[in-house]
């Protein structure tokens, strides 16, 4: 297996998803950044090359006890939205930066959503949890359980 560090590999995944996800004028798109003790995140205009707008854990009125935490993170989410509707951009393509989309990454995007970016995106991702819960109401009521797999016993 080749010696490669965790900051190598997201690079290479980072690379991976930018041949697909581009952003132009009418909808740009929203990159991440995370370090260890900061958020950083910035809507970007691929065909112009340009930064619209940006927010980070390092601005004075946005920094807090730590920039590393969901908190942290969704007050980003929430400052970029703003200063992007401020700027007439309703609809981002959302670039997580070759990192899981989960923990940090998923609470600033939630918050971008929730403060009016992608509306459209909020509407569908309530809907698909709300068929995800029914769903295991549904499985549980047949007698399926919660769908996890059991071993059987063995017949002596």
């Amino acid at each position: 297996m080749a010696n490669t560090s965790r900051a190598t590999v997201r690079e290479a995944i980072h690379r991976r998803i930018r041949r697909k996800v581009k952003g132009s004028g009418e909808r740009p798109r929203l990159a991440v950044y995370r370090s260890l003790n900061h958020i950083y995140a910035q809507v970007v205009d691929d065909q112009l090359g340009r930064t619209i707008v940006s927010a980070s854990t390092t601005e004075k009125d946005l920094r807090g006890s730590t920039g590393g935490n969901l908190d942290a993170a969704r007050r980003i989410g929430k400052t970029i939205a703003e200063r992007a509707l401020e700027k007439g951009i309703s609809s981002v393509v959302f670039d997580r930066g070759g990192y899981l989309y989960h923990g940090r990454i998923k609470a600033l995007t939630d918050a971008a959503r929730e403060a009016g970016l992608n509306k459209n995106e909020l509407a569908a991702h309530a809907e698909e949890e709300a068929a995800k819960v029914e769903e295991n109401v549904e499985g549980k009521a047949e007698g399926q359980g919660d769908g996890k797999a059991r071993k059987k016993a063995k017949k002596q």
